[in-house]
């Protein structure tokens, strides 16, 4: 695991100890950033399920303004605090230990651009986050989120789908507010939105 790109570029990340933790590849988080690199420079990050802190530190690298790290496990918060600290983004990094739930709640009228989404996979863990991140109302009005799932998993939302990606086993799905969006059609997407 590394740091593809930005002021971080090649910085090697520590991978949580056992299988608890399920990192994105590489090859994937390429992918996602290429997908949403016009929302990261300058936007407040939000990475819920931190795991080894991957996702924000790479958001941080590329120009993100700030990016809150939340983590419930104990083991992968020290990891995430390592890695925030060898990529030098530990200014611009608040790390929590707590659970995504109780963090979006009291995040209740705080606004980020850019919400990862990376947790376990299988079971309402995905669509239960999806309905607080809707319901505590945290997501700028231009604001994109950035769901990592299993390809077979399916969950609802009350949010607009703007692109969905599959690399592999694993599936990339960008949301927006209902009333974010626009009329125009991806070029390389049959989906709307302004990705």
């Amino acid at each position: 695991m590394r740091v593809v790109s930005g002021t971080a570029r090649g910085c090697k990340l520590q991978p949580v100890p056992g299988m608890n933790t399920r990192p994105t590849t590489d090859r994937v988080k390429e992918n996602v950033f290429n997908l949403i690199q016009d929302h990261v420079r300058g936007a407040r990050a939000l990475d819920l399920f931190a795991g080894t802190g991957q996702l924000g530190i790479e958001a941080l690298s590329r120009g993100a303004q700030s990016c809150d790290f939340v983590e419930r496990d104990r083991a992968a918060y020290a990891v995430a605090e390592k890695n925030i600290r060898a990529a030098r983004v530990a200014d611009r990094a608040a790390l929590h230990r707590a659970e995504a739930a109780d963090f979006v709640a009291r995040a209740a009228g705080r606004k980020f651009d850019l919400i990862f989404l990376d947790p376990p996979y299988g079971g309402k863990i995905l669509e239960n986050i999806l309905l607080q991140i809707e319901t505590f109302d945290i997501l700028s009005t231009n604001g994109i989120i950035i769901c990592e799932s299993a390809v077979e998993d399916r969950f609802a939302h009350g949010f607009a789908l703007v692109r969905e990606r599959r690399y592999g086993a694993t599936l990339i799905t960008v949301l927006q507010r209902q009333d974010g969006g626009t009329d125009e059609q991806n070029e390389d997407s049959d989906l709307p939105g302004q990705l």
